[in-house]
């Protein structure tokens, strides 16, 4: 009997183990976590989760009697040491376990603070798994001081929950401005004056030079301006790295994670990797997406493949993001513009369309979910949008559809 093991039990693990029993998969699965809860939703636990708006087990993306049902072996707290491609074999600890066919759903890793500037100190959080939001929460309290470093979407939502939590929040970006790697200057000025009117104080082309301590926590902060704060906890969001460490000592081929092919396989036949650890081929390019939607949309092709499919997996990037009373909406890939477009709806409503030349490529929309379905269904379907009519707040888009 065949058994296909599953490394990382997160949205893309959960989702590759469910897609090989829909399929009719009968042979043995173990899907192996290093977490000691089952497999759950990241999304909400830097927002509801934190805001004490939802309980730990509606988290889950499946009651643990799924597996269970499914005849999914669930090795939770479990942490694979090692992968040998030869043997065709991981290791835990001193306990082997032989593969047919491997999967690697790894994830990503959050990048932390050296400690040589005291990010080894008490108080300094990241925002990642389930233990680290336990860690905060308490914390996240009316009346605490907060620095969150990094202003990019992780820092923005943290930012925002610990406002809505009555917490007086300072935050530093060292680039120009907010969001820069990942939007336009019309996207960082709509969030800055967000985050500005629920009193958050942005500092934007601030770095963090150090952070002092008592006692091993954290007291204050040395930012690159010469200013001190004074601080009671630390939230860092500077980005997120791929979680190859076990790929390489085993040898894979990496690129920017992964590197997979347009199937999911890894440079070795019998090893295939998922989501946010994964890079593979897009429209010419390679790239990583780091988001939910392409977790569940690769992990289920990777599945079908691993039962003999061939099925090539064609990307259609999306992505969202919380922050307090507003829905970020983001369809396709903004990189390389060279044009924004603006249309403008009533209040917080906006939307934002990239073009490169004429061709529309990405869109950023604030609370306007009919405008982010008619930018990605363009998108996805290679059409583009006419720049005038965008702008035109008083025209119609759907007619964009039918062009």
């Amino acid at each position: 009997m065949s058994h296909f093991v599953v490394i990382g039990a997160g949205q893309a693990g959960a989702s590759l183990v469910a897609r090989l029993r829909k399929d009719g998969f009968e042979g043995k699965i173990t899907l192996i976590g290093a977490e000691p809860v089952p497999p759950y939703q990241r999304p909400p636990l830097s927002k509801a989760y934190l805001l004490g708006e939802m309980e730990k087990e509606r988290l889950f993306l499946r009651p643990e009697t799924f597996y269970a049902e499914q005849n999914i072996t669930l090795r939770l707290g479990a942490r694979v040491t090692a992968i040998d491609p030869v043997g065709k074999t991981v290791s835990l600890g001193d306990e082997v376990i032989a593969y047919d066919q491997l999967a690697l759903t790894t994830g990503s890793e959050p990048r932390r603070l050296p400690a040589a500037i005291g990010g080894d100190l008490a108080g300094v959080h990241v925002v990642r798994d389930l233990a680290d939001i336990d860690s905060m929460a308490p914390a996240v309290t009316v009346g605490t001081r907060a620095l969150i470093v990094g202003g990019g979407y992780i820092g923005l939502e943290a930012a925002a929950v610990c406002a809505k939590r009555g917490v007086k929040v300072t935050l530093v970006e060292m680039a120009d401005r907010i969001l820069q790697r990942v939007a336009a200057p019309e996207t960082s000025t709509y969030f800055r004056a967000l985050h500005a009117g629920h009193g958050v104080d942005i500092r934007e082309g601030v770095g963090l030079t150090r952070l002092t301590g008592t006692e091993g926590r954290v007291t204050g902060a040395v930012l690159t301006d010469g200013s001190e704060l004074p601080v009671d906890f630390v939230v860092v969001g500077v980005g997120i790295a791929p979680a190859t460490a076990l790929a390489e000592a085993a040898g894979l081929a990496l690129e920017n994670g992964i590197r997979t092919d347009a199937q999911g396989r890894t440079s070795d036949h019998s090893i295939w990797a998922a989501g946010d650890c994964a890079s593979f081929p897009y429209r010419g390019s390679r790239i990583r997406l780091e988001s939910v939607p392409n977790a569940i949309d690769q992990a289920e092709i990777v599945a079908q493949n691993m039962l003999g499919a061939g099925k090539d997996y064609v990307a259609q990037p999306w992505f969202w993001s919380d922050q307090y009373d507003v829905k970020l909406q983001i369809a396709g890939l903004n990189t390389g513009y060279d044009r924004v477009v603006t249309r403008q709806g009533e209040g917080q409503t906006v939307s934002f369309w990239y073009y490169i030349g004429d061709r529309l490529v990405a869109v950023d929309a604030m609370n306007d979910p009919r405008a982010y379905m008619v930018g990605k269904r363009l998108i996805e379907s290679g059409k583009s949008a006419d720049p005038a009519i965008v702008a035109d707040p008083s025209a119609d888009l759907k007619p964009l559809l039918k062009a």
